[in-house]
């Protein structure tokens, strides 16, 4: 038995990955209802809305940037700092401003926990499902060069077969 086919490529359950989904789903639920039906003037409204959609953004981006430069780190690669330093403050800056337009809304304290929590929760599954996709991806990656690799084997062998005759 060759040592490739005892390798394992571990993977998330089916049932961990719909909770994530539908973690998301909800998340991103609760933050639409939430916005739709916020009191208040339009412009304020259109604040808060481009506020969570630039808060999404920036967890995703930070996500990837995080494991990218987790990977490049064993490579001995990485980002420029200057794009550490976009990705880190697009993030802060995504959050501090939003979490300040809801603090600074004159709306009913009960409305703005209700956004502040959906906020908050569509942030960290955000950040859940980032992780979730990559970890598919690269247990995809392993998988095929685990695969490649067996198909090189059993064609070595073959061909080891062969000359042998």
């Amino acid at each position: 038995m060759s040592s490739t086919s005892s390798l394992i490529v571990q993977r998330d359950t089916r049932a961990w990955q719909l909770q994530v989904w539908v973690s998301f789903g909800i998340a991103v639920f609760l933050c639409a209802v939430g916005l739709a039906w916020l009191p208040g003037q339009q412009l304020e409204q259109a604040f808060m809305v481009m506020g969570y959609v630039f808060c999404l953004s920036a967890a995703f981006v930070l996500a990837k940037f995080v494991r990218d430069n987790e990977s490049a780190t064993r490579r001995g690669a990485g980002d420029t700092p200057m794009w550490k330093l976009v990705v880190w403050g697009g993030f802060v800056v995504a959050m501090g401003l939003t979490g300040w337009g809801l603090l600074g809304m004159d709306i009913n304290t009960t409305y703005k926990a209700f956004l502040g929590v959906s906020w908050l929760y569509l942030i960290t599954t955000a950040f859940t499902l980032a992780k979730m996709l990559r970890d598919r991806h690269e247990a995809d990656l392993a998988e095929a060069r685990l695969q490649g690799r067996r198909e090189a084997a059993a064609a070595q062998s073959a061909t080891s077969g062969n000359n042998a005759n």
